[in-house]
């Protein structure tokens, strides 16, 4: 249960702390919610500066939204990251909210509490927030925050299953899709000729190869290539992304002879993505514990029919079926109807309802969300009267 916040919050002129993993300049699905969730703090008209505190920036940042103070001197070091954190806050005048887009920063986020009496929204993904974490610790303070955002309904009541947390205190706020930078569009003719994929019906799945997250399906297709392709014989299956599990997974396509159908295109930019996308004919990523998972939303903003699972947060990445189609990961039958499916649906069309993950969407629930916390949760600076507050957001 979410004790009552003993902090006095500002209704105007807010000034906002993010401690994140990655934003700009980061790379995958979690840096780019966190991009799209800093821009969104900063385009709040009661906001008057966001200052986010990145642990990891491997790209350059790229353009910065205005109110953004984007403190980089703490990269890549435990150490210099809590001075970096501990710098910010003691040269501040004050802070009003902190959020935190990663469980295992709680403790860095606690240790500010001394200089910044503000309430802590911790934001969480998946499946690293599904369990209590392996830190005594960090599972304490999870107790202690104020609010919660989920990118999932089903991560959310993951994370309230164990987390003891007010589910009143606890929101949902889904990824957004870029609806400009992903449209469909024809087949690249010269990434066709550079994977060999001409003439092909081609399956993709993008993600990380990660040897401790073989829940996302790349198994689970190989493993139906031999059958696939005496139903689909021009069948290849584009792998997007790199990690330490791309050893096994080659070693698995050359045991089931069918390596020869088998493209790893390694880790691609985002500037590339959407042009990948539109290589596929069918979008397959029936996973066991994906959180949500933007890719999905790309490859359908692309036009490319896509394939969910019924057991994971992609479910609400399709709505629940409207979207795309969902399988049993389990059931490998399952999992080849519904390639079939999707293969047999027309090519270049956009889903009717994606729009309902718009940015412009995201941006209308995170400032939603932070007025229900600071209403609901929070002591309100009497300066500012409860009305305007109720106005205002």
């Amino acid at each position: 249960m979410v004790a009552q916040n003993p902090y006095s919050v500002r209704v105007q002129d807010m000034r906002i702390l993010v401690l994140t993993p990655d934003a700009f300049g980061g790379h995958g699905g979690m840096a780019k919610f966190n991009r799209d969730l800093i821009t969104a703090l900063c385009a709040h008209p009661n906001c008057t500066e966001v200052v986010a505190i990145p642990r990891l920036m491997p790209n350059p940042p790229g353009p910065l939204p205005a109110k953004l103070t984007y403190v980089t001197a703490g990269l890549n070091s435990k150490l210099k990251y809590v001075v970096s954190a501990l710098n910010v806050v003691r040269s501040a005048s004050r802070f009003d909210l902190i959020l935190c887009p990663l469980i295992n920063l709680l403790p860095i986020t606690f240790l500010l509490r001394p200089w910044v009496r503000a309430p802590i929204v911790a934001v969480i993904h998946g499946i690293d927030a599904w369990n209590p974490t392996s830190r005594r610790f960090t599972n304490y303070l999870v107790g202690e925050i104020d609010a919660l955002i989920a990118v999932s309904d089903l991560t959310k009541q993951r994370f309230l299953g164990w987390a003891k947390l007010d589910s009143d205190m606890a929101f949902v706020l889904p990824p957004a899709i870029d609806l400009e930078a992903f449209r469909p569009g024809p087949k690249d003719a010269a990434l066709l000729d550079k994977y060999g994929l001409t003439g092909k019906t081609v399956l993709m799945t993008l993600g990380r190869l990660a040897s401790y997250e073989r829940y996302k399906g790349f198994d689970e297709i190989l493993e139906l290539l031999p059958t696939l392709s005496k139903e689909i014989p021009n069948v290849a299956y584009l792998i997007v992304g790199d990690g330490s599990d791309r050893p096994q997974l080659e070693r698995k396509a050359r045991a089931l002879g069918v390596h020869n159908r088998v493209v790893f295109a390694g880790l691609i930019s985002e500037a590339e993505k959407a042009d990948h996308y539109r290589l596929a004919d069918a979008y397959v990523m029936p996973g066991r514990a994906e959180g949500f998972g933007i890719v999905y939303l790309e490859a359908m903003a692309c036009g490319i029919p896509v394939v969910a699972s019924k057991l994971d947060g992609s479910r609400e990445a399709v709505r629940h079926g409207a979207l795309g189609i969902m399988v049993d990961p389990r059931d490998r039958e399952d999992i080849r109807a519904g390639i079939v499916e999707a293969l047999d649906r027309a090519k270049g069309v956009v889903p009717e309802g994606l729009e309902y993950f718009s940015y412009k969407k995201f941006e209308q629930r995170l400032h939603h969300i932070i007025g229900n916390a600071l209403l609901t949760g929070m002591i309100i600076d009497q300066t500012n009267p409860t009305e305007k507050l109720q106005d205002s957001w």
